[in-house]
């Protein structure tokens, strides 16, 4: 182990994976665990950023552009599954970063995601909220305008309560115990799935074969610059992995669950964007309604309420799974001391980190109601792709430094594989907006000041500390 004094100090990985037994309830098995997964990768990109990509980036190539981000994610997901079988532990990547690389790693992780999934949850609820009022439409129904309130856009409106409440709803799911809100984000998975079945099957039947062609009409740079678009519909399962130490076998289920997960969103991802592009041509598609320009085009636009449908609920299990693990990761560094113990208190009942909970839930429904969602999608991004470099850099490091741990899953192709998941991500991240490094690094000098003014004195492993 590291000094104590320093600020790469570390806990050998055997500590980190025995301690803190029996503090969350371990309710969660094999397949709730993948439908979190699966329900934090699928969201409206299914319905929205496929049409976007073809119709302006890579035409039909957009299929392959989702392969591509897929491989670069599974590079990334391999390297989180190795590690989430091998420490079962709450906090993902800001554990793995702290059990390898060191405090300060783990601690610049964890902080930066605490404001990158709590931004998401209130981006995915504005998406929700617009969704909502398109659906009323198509209904034929009526619902007063203060309730779909769209700040910042000059139509009077200075708060989305529909993305206020969505927020605080969430929040009180998860507050209900982990067991009782899996099954509920499993139910609605599922319908989320069968909606995106659905609109392939009928789609299917009304793919014309001409319009695969051209298949690069903006060259192959175009399929490839799409991948960097796209790469943001396929990660999610790094949110779930938050959830091993409430998973009943995190060791053998959290690796199987992550992979699936990942299989899964890949193989409907692909499917829904060659249905795409075979029933219109990539010229016609509506960058910002995809499947519903397309379906309208063949005289099915009676799906779009579907449709709409499908990406509201889509969006909702996004929601919850970044919510999750956002509590998840501050739960597990106000455990270790980091931050103050009181954000670590559980239900004595339900056993879930409720005080952060609702903090969070509070947090996102401002965020969602109050700042329109160009200026919130500015505060993610960057922060993951930082965590998936961290992780893939932490488990080559760890595999030389400690090839003699137990570990119920191994990233294939070391050192190659994780290295191409921290080159993808680097490369990704220079696409970025500088608003963007603005934020990370009034966000980075803000944590940086916490950390020595408060994190290094109070941490677990400071010198009198328990460990």
């Amino acid at each position: 182990m590291v000094a104590s004094d320093s600020v790469f100090r570390r806990k050998p990985v055997e500590e980190i994976a025995t301690e803190h037994e029996g503090e969350l309830s371990r309710s969660l098995g094999l397949w709730q665990l993948t439908a979190i997964g699966v329900g934090g990768i699928i969201g409206a990109g299914i319905f929205a950023l496929a049409g976007a990509v073809a119709n302006q980036t890579a035409g039909p190539a957009v299929l392959v552009s989702f392969l591509i981000a897929g491989v670069a994610s599974a590079a990334a997901a391999f390297s989180y599954a190795e590690f989430a079988g091998m420490i079962p532990k709450a906090g993902s990547a800001y554990t793995y970063g702290y059990a390898v690389l060191g405090e300060i790693v783990g601690w610049f992780i964890g902080w930066d995601l605490l404001l990158e999934y709590t931004a998401i949850v209130a981006v995915v609820a504005i998406g929700i909220s617009g969704y909502f009022g398109f659906l009323v439409q198509q209904l034929g129904l009526t619902v007063p305008a203060w309730m779909l309130g769209a700040p910042g856009t000059g139509d009077g409106h200075v708060v989305d309560l529909f993305a206020v409440v969505l927020c605080l709803l969430i929040a009180a799911l998860l507050n209900l115990g982990i067991r009782a809100a899996a099954r509920f984000e499993t139910f609605v998975v599922g319908i989320k799935v069968a909606v995106v079945l659905l609109v392939i099957v009928v789609g299917f039947f009304h793919i014309n074969t001409a319009n695969y062609t051209p298949f690069f009409p903006f060259g192959v740079g175009g399929a490839i610059t799409g991948a960097a678009t796209v790469f943001f519909a396929v990660f999610g399962y790094d949110a779930m992995s938050t959830a091993a130490e409430e998973s009943r076998d995190a060791q053998r289920h959290m690796p199987r669950a992550i992979v699936y997960s990942l299989v899964i969103s890949m193989i409907l991802y692909v499917l829904a964007t060659l249905v795409l592009t075979g029933m219109q041509n990539y010229r016609d598609i509506d960058p910002e309604s995809g499947f519903s320009s397309a379906f309208a085009s063949v005289g099915l636009s009676g799906l779009a309420a579907v449709i709409a449908v499908g990406a509201i609920v889509g969006i909702l299990t996004v929601m919850f799974t970044f919510m999750l693990g956002v509590t998840r990761v501050w739960f597990s560094m106000s455990r270790d001391g980091l931050l103050p113990g009181w954000f670590a208190r559980l239900h004595p009942v339900r056993r879930v980190p409720s005080r952060v909970t609702w903090i969070v839930g509070a947090a996102s429904a401002v965020i969602a109601g109050f700042l329109p969602i160009r200026e919130a999608a500015e505060l993610t991004n960057i922060g993951i792709l930082l965590a998936f470099v961290v992780v893939c850099v932490a488990v080559i490091v760890l595999r030389y430094r400690r090839p003699d741990l137990p570990r119920s899953f191994r990233t294939p192709g070391m050192p190659v594989v994780p290295a191409i998941g921290v080159l993808f991500s680097i490369w990704l991240i220079t696409f970025l907006d500088p608003v963007t490094w603005l934020r990370f690094a009034a966000w980075f000098a803000l944590g940086l000041v916490l950390y020595f003014a408060y994190s290094r004195r109070h941490s677990a492993l400071s010198s009198g500390q328990p460990r």
